[in-house]
């Protein structure tokens, strides 16, 4: 027969057990945001090629190109350090002012510009909104650009106060006027990991941090 104190003990072991089954299926979604052209949905193609085999979005110079949300359901980030389950949200590059005359210099007509722009607003609006529902933020930045950019402020603003936790990534590291150490000198409380998404400099060490910050 056994004692309350085996039997407290058994129990207190599946607990554990079931615990971390729960934790090891439970599933987040992890949303990428960021200003216009700041690699948002290369770093979307790189995760979700490396781990689904398949495209977030496609990528142009044009400034946003991607002007509503792409989701990429149930890509399994498999690492050494542990692995999580999600759905990866590309969102629209956020700016606090969109002209519609930014578009003609890539050869838009007035009339398709204006559409264009008006598309993009929407995308902006979308994207803050979906800040409601994401588990977990990339925050993303050109760090060969300023990175006290007033944009900046306005998205890590927005996912502070939706208590969104998020990873700081200084993209763009192979571009010869790169300042990665700027950025995280602009967001000394936040992890920052420096990558480069379109040649996949570091994007281990993003996705390590994506797999810490999730057990957080």
């Amino acid at each position: 027969m056994q004692t309350s104190q085996e039997v407290g003990y058994q129990e207190g072991l599946l607990s554990r057990l079931l615990s971390g089954a729960l934790s090891r299926k439970r599933k987040i979604s992890l949303g990428i945001y960021g200003p216009v052209n700041s690699g948002k949905t290369t770093l979307a193609n790189r995760i979700c090629m490396d781990f689904a085999g398949r495209r977030a979005g496609t990528v142009s110079r044009i400034p946003h190109e991607t002007r509503s949300i792409s989701i990429v359901e149930n890509v399994s980030l498999k690492l050494r350090n542990g692995s999580i389950l999600m759905d990866v949200i590309d969102t629209p590059g956020i700016a606090t002012r969109i002209s519609y005359r930014s578009f003609l210099r890539y050869g838009f007509k007035k009339e398709e510009a204006i559409e264009r722009a008006a598309e993009a607003a929407r995308g902006v609006v979308e994207a803050i909104r979906s800040m409601e529902r994401v588990d977990l933020a990339l925050l993303v930045l050109d760090s060969a650009k300023d990175p006290t950019s007033q944009v900046n402020w306005v998205i890590a603003g927005n996912l502070k106060a939706r208590r969104v936790p998020y990873i700081v990534v200084a993209n763009k590291i192979d571009l010869p006027y790169a300042r990665p150490k700027a950025v995280e000198r602009i967001f000394p409380e936040d992890k920052v990991v420096q990558i480069s998404a379109l040649r996949g400099d570091n994007v281990i060490s993003l996705y390590e941090a994506i797999v810490e910050l999730s057990r957080s």
